[in-house]
């Protein structure tokens, strides 16, 4: 870890395809919830770029791909089977991504303030990174329905680090909401590239890339030079 990077940053993280694969589990209860209609499985890989737009696109688009049509009420029925069964068992198949724990860890020790600022209910988002060890590394989790505006706008990234000085804050994230957060709150962006963004994450002008989750505290004393 540089020592150079120490001047107790506000690191605030996404949590589905930045801190955790959570496709496994989403798309396990997804299949679950659209078996009753007879469609086929969905595959994870199939589905990982759907994730960041939340269940209903997953949903929608599982029965487009069958050539099914799904009314309104249908759509909202089925969703809200989906949020109740995948609140039930969040961490059956989800993992952190390699590097994550002890990355955290690191940064922990030596200085950061660190927190998540998610589109995911805070609701699920507490409890997943609960099961899964992590929520003793942030002061705050702070998902949809734990603030008024969530990603893209900045109060999301504001209310997560519990502050506004932005000069030592630092958004951590896989797509396109995470940028444009970032962006609207002036701050430095680092993104992931193995998350689940549609679409090449080098398109979207963040200050670094990275490939792995360990490159993180590199990464971090360049952006706070």
């Amino acid at each position: 870890m540089p020592t150079t990077m120490f001047k107790n940053p506000s690191i605030t993280f996404d949590l589905d395809g930045t801190l955790v694969d959570t496709a496994p589990d989403l798309v396990r209860v997804l299949n679950q919830v659209i078996a009753p209609d007879g469609l086929d499985p969905v595959a994870v890989e199939d589905a990982r770029s759907l994730i960041g737009f939340g269940s209903m696109a997953m949903i929608r688009q599982a029965y487009d791909n069958s050539g099914r049509d799904l009314s309104e009420n249908h759509a909202l029925s089925v969703q809200q089977k989906f949020l109740a069964l995948y609140a039930q068992d969040l961490t059956q198949v989800s993992r952190a991504y390699p590097g994550v724990p002890e990355t955290l860890a690191q940064l922990k020790r030596n200085g950061a303030q660190l927190s998540v600022c998610t589109n995911k209910p805070g609701v699920m988002a507490r409890p997943l990174l609960e099961q899964l060890g992590l929520s003793q590394f942030f002061d705050r989790i702070i998902g949809a329905g734990d603030t008024p505006a969530s990603k893209p706008s900045p109060e999301h990234i504001f209310t997560a680090v519990g502050h506004r000085g932005v000069s030592n804050i630092v958004m951590i994230g896989d797509g396109a909401p995470d940028v444009l957060a970032a962006r609207a709150a002036k701050v430095p962006v680092i993104l992931m590239s193995y998350g689940y963004s549609p679409i090449s994450v080098h398109t979207f002008g963040a200050d670094a890339v990275l490939r792995s989750f360990r490159d993180l505290p590199s990464a971090l004393n360049d952006v706070l030079q």
